[in-house]
């Protein structure tokens, strides 16, 4: 499966990119969206805040789930206190609907599962823990993008960890 995890600010600007895959069950950490598709990333995540906006004061709670699907690409969201929004788009290695014929639970085959939810679950809650700890550099000010090597290093190692 392939990743491709952005924080998006309170003036829903882009504050940091990451594009991962999956390191579980014998992937190399490298993503594999197509070539023609990759460029769709940042419009499909940002397509969905709109969605996010809707879902976030019905329930009160940082973790939404996964709130929108775009063909075979799923969106899962994390609202800070703050209002910025940690989205994760996640593509299966193969088509939804190519493994019919046997259930897998493989996190990987099934995006929407409840293995695949906790476990990025946990993901946002790691990455939620080095951004605060991030945002609380008395240089930092809201909405500033974060370009800190340290920071890029802990979402990577999160994401190796649990996805």
């Amino acid at each position: 499966m392939s990743y491709y995890f952005a924080i998006i600010g309170t003036q829903d600007n882009p504050l940091f990119e990451h594009e991962f895959g999956t390191s579980k069950q014998g992937g190399d950490g490298i993503a594999r969206f197509p070539e023609q598709a990759r460029h769709m990333n940042q419009f499909i995540v940002h397509s969905s805040l709109d969605i996010v906006e809707e879902v976030q004061w019905g329930g009160g709670q940082m973790y939404l789930k996964c709130i929108d699907r775009f063909y075979n690409n799923y969106v899962s969201c994390f609202v800070t206190g703050g209002n910025v929004k940690f989205l994760l788009l996640h593509a299966p290695s193969q088509p939804a609907g190519a493994n019919q014929n046997r259930a897998s639970t493989s996190i990987a085959a099934n995006p929407t599962s409840p293995q695949a939810e906790e476990a990025i679950k946990q993901f946002f809650t790691e990455v939620y823990e080095n951004w605060v700890k991030t945002i609380m550099n008395p240089f930092y000010q809201v909405n500033m993008e974060v370009k800190s090597p340290v920071f890029r290093g802990r979402v990577a190692a999160a994401g190796k960890k649990y996805l």
